[in-house]
């Protein structure tokens, strides 16, 4: 990787099109409830950043693959590094839905 390589943004078009493509992988949704219904990337589970430790109840294999999304990206980064933490090992941020070009459902 480059020196810019580590700024680089995820990409989150490209992101759900390899969560499209992971066999049981699980697209998370950080951002607060009022914004998941607002609009969501059809398929996402919605686990606020604010109650990631409950995120057992939606995910239960520390192996899955989880692709991570928010607004921006920020909080995102936050849930996989906790998610980390908590011993999950599959753990992409895909960036946010800000960027997103694909369909939203409500």
């Amino acid at each position: 990787m480059g020196l810019f390589g580590f700024f680089k943004q995820p990409d989150i078009n490209q992101g759900v099109e390899e969560y499209n493509t992971a066999s049981g992988a699980v697209l998370l949704d950080v951002r607060t409830p009022q914004e998941y219904r607002e609009g969501h990337i059809p398929g996402s589970k919605s686990v606020p950043l604010k109650t990631i430790d409950k995120v057992a109840s939606v995910v239960k294999a520390k192996d899955t693959p989880l692709y991570v999304y928010c607004y921006s990206g920020a909080r995102s980064r936050q849930a996989v590094n906790m998610l980390q933490r908590m011993g999950y090992t599959n753990v992409i941020n895909i960036g946010g839905i800000a960027a997103y070009s694909g369909k939203v459902d409500s």
